[in-house]
Order: structure tokens, then C-alpha cells, then sequence
């Protein structure tokens, strides 16, 4: 438990600056196709790591200490490779200096058209609870413990594949319009999870989970490197994915309770729900918030 709450606050730490750091260095016009390749890229480990952990374990016979060994080298060399070769670009001199980003002054800067990003990506969290649901539906309608793992490979794997190029493809259309069709994509999914009764339609769900993620992660984050202030970027992805954390906490317990109450139907239900209204906030302030690329 103390080692997984470390491992989340240096998640917390890390992830604001890296995002604003790729935004700083990715050239405008390949925004969306930067952000997006870092998404598919972190998702790659997200599978690749369970997988060889699943690997290390079956071969040492549940020796989870050498598991925990071997995962110190992937994190040792990423720190290597910030310290010695990671750069951050070089301050522009017209830039302004900010002294208290987290000012009620420097909040108000950030503009509308950032909180709008914010307020929908917050509903559309409330949607997209704990993938950990996903396991709990195909077990039950009888995968085997054994494999449960492959709903999130299969997921992650789908993640991964779809996450790049949809960032290449936000550089060239409308954003707002690609995140609508996520949405859609998610509602998709809810309702394919909740009316399924075998593997292979919950198969289909999880496949729709995954591409979900593909189409709407990246871009969020794309649209918050757009709307936010050059000097204000980290400030941007620090509120942003503090609100995007507290919802999707509440999302996983509310849909936690909705399981106990009603069975997993209320859930995804619930979820599809939340859907349909972040993708009416979406369509609503879509002139707000489109704003790179072209329709």
C-alpha cells in the first residue's frame, strides 16, 4: 500500500510537466501527433510491463522479489535519459514571468475556452470509470481468472494502436470533432458491455474501451496545450489532471456502488449516461473549444 501510494505521487509529479514539456517542443503544426505518440507510447509499457511481469512470474516460480528488481531497471534508465538527455527548449524573451501561477489572477488567465476543456473532460471522466469494471464484466459472464489480464492487454493493445494515429489526424481536421466521435464511441461500448451475456460481445466492449481511449486521451490533452497560455502550460495540465483524477475516483466508486445495488447493467448504464451528457457539453461549446485544425 505505501509503495503503490509513492508510486502514484510521483505519477502526480510527473505527469503536469512532461506533458507541457512535449507540448513545448512539439512544433505546433504536430501538436496532436506528439501528444499522441506520447500517449501510445505509455500505453505500450502499460502492457508490455504486466506481460513480462506475468513472464518473470510463471518462470520464478512466483518470485516476486525478482520481479520488483527487474522493473528498477526500466525506471533507473528513465531517469538517466532525463537527466543527461532531455532538454527543454529555450525560453522565449516575450514571454511573460509568472511569480503565483495558482493565483485566483493567473486561474482567470487560463480563459474559458481551457475551463470549458476542463469541465467536459471532468463529465466525460465521471463516464470512463476504473477499467477494472471491465475485468469484474468478463469474469463475469465466465472468463477464467487465469486470463483475466488479457482484458487489459487486448484493451491497452487497441489503445496503443489507435492513439498515434489519431493525434496524426487531429493536426488535420477539426479536434472537437474527433473527441465527438470518442464519445460516441464510448457510449458504444456502454451499451455493448451492458446488454452482452458472453465473451465474445464483452470482447467487442473491451475493443470499443480501448479505441475509445485512442481517440479522446491524446486529444484532451492536446486541446489543453491550445486553450492555456505558453506560460501557464504546467499550471493547465497540473489543475487539469487533478480534476480528471478526483473525478475519476468518484466515477470508479459511484459505478463501484452501482455494481453492489443494481448488478453491473446500472453501471454501464450510468456510464453511457454520462457519456451522452459530456458529449452534449461537447457539441454546445464546440466553437469554444475547436480550436486548432479545420473541419
Amino acid at each position: 500500500m505505501t509503495a503503490r501510494f509513492i508510486d502514484r505521487v510521483g505519477k502526480g509529479i510527473r505527469d503536469a510537466p512532461r506533458d507541457a514539456l512535449v507540448a513545448d517542443i512539439a512544433p505546433e503544426h504536430l501538436r496532436g501527433a506528439s501528444i499522441g505518440l506520447r500517449q501510445s507510447m505509455d500505453t505500450i509499457g502499460a502492457f508490455v510491463g504486466p506481460s513480462v511481469a506475468i513472464a518473470l512470474l510463471w518462470w520464478t516460480l512466483n518470485d516476486y522479489k525478482i520481479v520488483f528488481w527487474v522493473a528498477v531497471i526500466p525506471a533507473f534508465m528513465a531517469v538517466v535519459v532525463v537527466v543527461l538527455a532531455v532538454r527543454e527548449p529555450e525560453r522565449p524573451p516575450d514571454l511573460r514571468t509568472v511569480k503565483f501561477p495558482l493565483s485566483l489572477t493567473e486561474l482567470k488567465r487560463l480563459g474559458s475556452s481551457y475551463w470549458w476543456v476542463v469541465i467536459v473532460a471532468m463529465v466525460f471522466t465521471l463516464a470512463r470509470f476504473s477499467e477494472a469494471f471491465l475485468i469484474l464484466r468478463a469474469n463475469a459472464v465466465g472468463l477464467p481468472i487465469s486470463l483475466v489480464p488479457l482484458v487489459l492487454v487486448v484493451m491497452n493493445v487497441v489503445y496503443a494502436l489507435s492513439a498515434y494515429p489519431a493525434g496524426v489526424l487531429s493536426d488535420r481536421v477539426n479536434r472537437t470533432t474527433l473527441l465527438i466521435i470518442g464519445f460516441g464511441i464510448l457510449v458504444t461500448a456502454d451499451l455493448v458491455l451492458e446488454f452482452s451475456s458472453g465473451l465474445v460481445g464483452v470482447t467487442i466492449g473491451v475493443i470499443l474501451w480501448g479505441l475509445q481511449l485512442g481517440l479522446t486521451q491524446g486529444l484532451l490533452s492536446t486541446l489543453v496545450a491550445d486553450a492555456a497560455p505558453a506560460e501557464l502550460r504546467g499550471t493547465a495540465y497540473g489543475v487539469f489532471n487533478l480534476v480528471s483524477g478526483l473525478a475519476l475516483l468518484a466515477a470508479s466508486i459511484t459505478a463501484g456502488t452501482l455494481w453492489d445495488l443494481s448488478g453491473p447493467q446500472a453501471t454501464f448504464l450510468a456510464g453511457a449516461a454520462f457519456t451522452l451528457l459530456a458529449l452534449i457539453g461537447l457539441v454546445g461549446v464546440r466553437h469554444r473549444i475547436g480550436i486548432a485544425g479545420s473541419v
